[in-house]
């Protein structure tokens, strides 16, 4: 019976997928729902966004894969539920993108702008933080966000 099993094996390995469901994706996954998020800059400017939100393993390993763009005022939140080191990569992402760690409390750990579209390279939090908000790359720049500053989102606990 155990030869039986170990000669089964190699087929039985031959017919599973080559990988998770996700690294075969080969087209976007549909537009998830959204929320509000504003993000308060130092001098007391708020900017309001509506992201999808990214809840699910699923729906975090595929994130922006595929999109040609993202709107000025969109994004794309990814809730990893309690703070944790963050790593984010850029495969089958097309545009490039302004990615926004965000810290427990709500404000900016860290922000890697203008990230390399196709890019497998790792894009870390450096530090435990509780969600990444993905922006159209140049967001940062363009509306003079920085480090220290404060997002505005339910999975914070400060939506107004």
């Amino acid at each position: 019976m155990r030869r039986r099993l170990l000669l089964g094996l190699p087929g039985l390995l031959a017919a599973m997928p080559a990988g998770p469901p996700a690294l075969a994706q080969t087209g976007p996954q549909p537009t998830l729902p959204e929320e509000p998020l504003v993000i308060v800059t130092r001098d007391g400017r708020r900017h309001a966004f509506r992201v999808e939100m990214a809840l699910t393993p699923e729906q975090q390993t595929v994130g922006l894969m595929f999109r040609p763009a993202v709107a000025p005022e969109g994004g794309m939140l990814f809730d990893w539920g309690t703070p944790r080191e963050s790593a984010m990569w850029m495969r089958n992402t097309i545009t490039s993108l302004d990615m926004l760690f965000i810290a427990a409390d709500g404000r900016v750990h860290r922000i890697a702008e203008r990230t390399v579209p196709y890019s497998l390279a790792s894009i870390e939090s450096r530090g435990p933080v509780r969600a990444t908000l993905e922006l159209a790359a140049g967001t940062a720049e363009r509306l003079g966000i920085r480090v220290g500053d404060r997002v505005e989102q339910r999975i914070f606990g400060n939506a107004k």
